[in-house]
């Protein structure tokens, strides 16, 4: 990976983080002063509600923070290694559970007249989008595995190589 690459997504990720981070100590807080004026037949929404978004805000936090080491990784030419398998869990776990999350505000909006029946039904498929990348990520984590396994092969038959010459 080159550098401008690392680079550039080095900055994406600080500018996410920040944005993330912008989120959690402004916008919730100005979230929860807004909910302050629910219908009192809503009010139980409120503490769920804010509760889920800033997990929900973890969650991308944990996943930067992941892919900045493996990105980190890359740039040493160490991400071939049983290392970066540590972070790959770290991102498919974090992945879930944005995914459970997003279960869960549908689960607690879907009953009674808070939101319309339609946007539940959105949650739930962006829920099932976002458990859709864990899965890809699972994916991925399988073909690093091949890649560690063919690399750990590659080692083992270039010291037999060494040791025949």
């Amino acid at each position: 990976m080159g550098k401008l690459t690392v680079l550039a997504l080095r900055a994406v990720l600080v500018a996410l983080l920040a944005g993330s981070v912008f989120v959690q100590t402004v916008m919730v807080p100005l979230l929860a002063v807004d909910m302050e004026e629910l219908n009192a037949d809503y009010a139980y929404l409120r503490t769920p509600f804010l509760v889920i978004v800033v997990l929900g805000v973890v969650t991308a936090q944990v996943v930067l923070v992941c892919v900045w080491r493996l990105v980190t990784m890359v740039r040493r030419g160490t991400v071939f290694s049983q290392a970066a398998f540590r972070y790959v869990h770290i991102v498919i776990g974090a992945v879930v559970a944005a995914a459970l999350l997003m279960f869960a505000l549908a689960v607690l909006l879907a009953p009674g007249e808070p939101v319309a029946p339609g946007i539940v039904l959105l949650i739930c498929g962006a829920a099932l989008a976002i458990l859709g990348v864990a899965l890809v990520v699972l994916v991925l984590r399988m073909l690093l595995a091949q890649a560690v396994a063919r690399d750990v092969e590659a080692a083992q038959m270039q010291a037999e190589l060494e040791e025949v010459i």
